[in-house]
């Protein structure tokens, strides 16, 4: 009698042996997950409960007595401002870093250039503020000037123009310098894992360098880019001492970048009010805390569902 062999079952039937190793490890990283999760719960029920009292409190027992919405409302706008000017500054200047290190820099220059950016990352932003408050603001007050003079009749230009250089448009720009190295480092991670084949490729068939970036470089990261830009929008969104070193704020809802009346945005006013705040005060800046926290949550929310909506779209498929 010939023995039978048993089924060999299909691989997909296979169960995979799971040493102890990676049991603790997939628990650790399931732990973390929920972890992360747990925190951010517990901070949004602190803010909430926390700002219960503002919101439900008189308009008169709101700090300048004029009710929740109109104290928070110029310094969302404020903090809005602030954080679109340093996306604007900060993004071309990134992807443009990204791509001379990457792509055109020689590689010892390239190895100290982006060593320097990153540095920029480890500076306090506290120096980034005295930087802002002495040398740069009293530097764009003639730039300030030509604005008012030449752009006067749009309402971001309307002046009249700092004479110190105080103003949410040196906030931008400072701010801007602060995101640059999040912006910089995530892109040029993204640009030097484009797909070798696709370069060469469009260099094969005679695509100068920048024809070739441009075919073959940006359309596959140009998510990681968005990724970038709104981990710095993130930033920016948050940063405190930097702003509340350079800016004059204490002004109502106004889009005048050069004028000397700037609202003031919602972590340096935290940072500046809080030590002396007391009773219905403190409910109101922390009232204003929330609405930073639902602003942030709802960038990182766009960021995820641009760059998912980029990804069926990107050069690499």
């Amino acid at each position: 009698m010939t023995a039978t062999k048993a089924p060999i079952e299909p691989p997909s039937q296979q169960r995979a042996v799971r040493r102890p190793g990676d049991r603790i490890f997939s628990g650790a990283a399931r732990g973390s997950g929920v972890f992360i999760l747990l925190v951010l719960a517990g901070v949004a029920a602190f803010l909430i409960s926390e700002a219960v009292p503002a919101l439900t409190a008189p308009a008169a027992e709101i700090p300048d007595g004029n009710g929740l919405a109109p104290y928070i409302g110029p310094l969302v706008l404020g903090t809005l401002l602030g954080a679109v000017i340093a996306l604007l500054v900060a993004t071309p200047l990134a992807v443009g870093i990204a791509l001379f290190i990457t792509y055109y820099a020689p590689r010892r220059i390239a190895a100290t250039l982006g060593y320097v950016i990153d540095l920029l990352a480890a500076i306090p932003s506290v120096v980034y503020g005295f930087w802002g408050l002495a040398v740069l603001a009293p530097q764009l007050v003639p730039f300030h000037t030509w604005l008012a003079d030449t752009l006067g009749f749009l309402p971001f230009f309307a002046g009249p123009a700092s004479a110190s250089g105080r103003t949410m448009l040196t906030v931008g720009i400072v701010l801007g310098v602060m995101i640059l190295p999040i912006i910089s480092a995530i892109s040029r991670e993204v640009f030097s894992q484009a797909p070798a084949l696709h370069r060469e490729a469009a260099l094969a068939l005679g695509a100068t360098r920048w024809e070739m970036i441009k075919m073959a470089v940006l359309p596959y990261g140009k998510s990681g880019v968005i990724a970038g830009a709104m981990l710095g929008l993130g930033r920016a969104l948050g940063e405190t001492m930097a702003v509340a070193i350079i800016l004059s704020g204490g002004a109502g809802a106004t889009v005048n970048l050069i004028s000397n009346s700037n609202p003031s945005t919602i972590a340096s006013n935290i940072a500046l009010r809080f030590p002396e705040a007391t009773g219905i005060g403190v409910n109101t800046l922390i009232a204003s805390g929330l609405a930073l926290f639902l602003i942030t949550l709802a960038v990182n929310m766009l960021a995820r569902w641009i760059v998912n909506r980029r990804a069926d779209f990107s050069g690499a498929n």
